[in-house]
């Protein structure tokens, strides 16, 4: 069996400039962002396109110029419902967009998982999807029905990365939580997949029968586990911690000429007890209440 233990560096070392990066969880919940601060550290990684439903990954990376196209269904951090940081970068005209509808986005990445060219599908149809989206394609069922169809481009990525609740060093993994249902899809479009953990586990934590549900990342398309303990701060993982509200209001002030102080505190020291320190610490991380939905 392949030890697939890695550390957030080396996982952020199989990055390189120009790739397509598909960056898994949803809006301000589970979010790989000690993975995205490590991005955000690399002086020679830039002009990426980046796949998300989005949230604060998206805007610290379009923040720090990271980021040459967006294929997105949202950009959200979910109780502050606008993304102040992608909202800036959006109206300075700083990014290529492609705006989806999110299950746009979800075909899309099940057709690169499926390995064709495209999925057909009714959502975008009669809207201005098409419309700020020309290079998207039509097409009309062959059989009797005739029908017209949205033709979703499959979304091919050459990285995903994520954050899970548990994994162990084979790469299995398991998400506990409102919100397991696309993250699957980011790694079976992507070449390779990595994911950062908040437990690193034996193999024998897995075996009992109701876990597998919430396993629906197969250990095949991991090629790298990073354990760090409280990893998708300042968004959400349940059940351990909910969103760093007050965290992301001092994340959303600190746009533009303010994002480099906020650099400097938060993400410029690569030691992650260090960032656990500057935010508060652990014990307070484990005391923000989860959201409710």
């Amino acid at each position: 069996m392949i030890n697939k233990e890695m550390s957030v560096r080396d996982i952020v070392d199989q990055m390189t400039s120009g790739m397509t990066i598909g960056i898994a969880g949803w809006g301000g919940r589970r979010k790989p962002m000690a993975i995205v601060r490590e991005m955000v550290r690399r002086d020679d990684l830039a002009d990426l396109t980046i796949v998300a439903y989005g949230g604060c990954d998206v805007g610290m990376l379009a923040s720090a110029g990271k980021i040459k196209k967006l294929i997105f269904g949202f950009v959200s951090l979910d109780i502050i419902p606008l993304e102040q940081h992608f909202r800036r970068a959006r109206q300075a005209g700083e990014l290529d967009i492609m705006e989806l509808d999110e299950g746009m986005l979800q075909m899309g990445l099940k057709a690169a998982a499926s390995r064709v060219p495209f999925l057909p599908i009714r959502a975008g149809m009669g809207t201005d999807i098409l419309t700020h989206n020309p290079e998207l394609k039509t097409i009309k069922s062959p059989y009797a029905d005739s029908e017209t169809f949205v033709a979703m481009p499959a979304l091919k990525l050459d990285i995903a990365i994520g954050h899970v609740n548990k994994a162990d060093k084979l790469g299995n993994s398991w998400i506990y939580g409102p919100d397991p249902f696309f993250d699957e899809w980011f790694c079976r479009a992507a070449v390779k997949a990595y994911l950062s953990c908040e437990e690193l586990v034996d193999t024998s934590d897995f075996n009992s029968p109701d876990m597998a549900i919430k396993m629906p990342i197969e250990r095949s398309l991991v090629h790298g586990v990073a354990h760090v303990r409280c990893g998708a701060h300042p968004t959400s993982c349940a059940p351990d911690y909910g969103i760093d509200v007050g965290h992301l209001k001092k994340y959303s002030k600190a746009v533009g000429d303010a994002f480099p102080t906020y650099v400097e505190d938060f993400v410029s020291d690569a030691d992650h007890t260090n960032y656990l320190t500057a935010v508060g610490g652990e014990d307070h991380i484990r005391t923000l209440a989860l959201p409710v939905f």
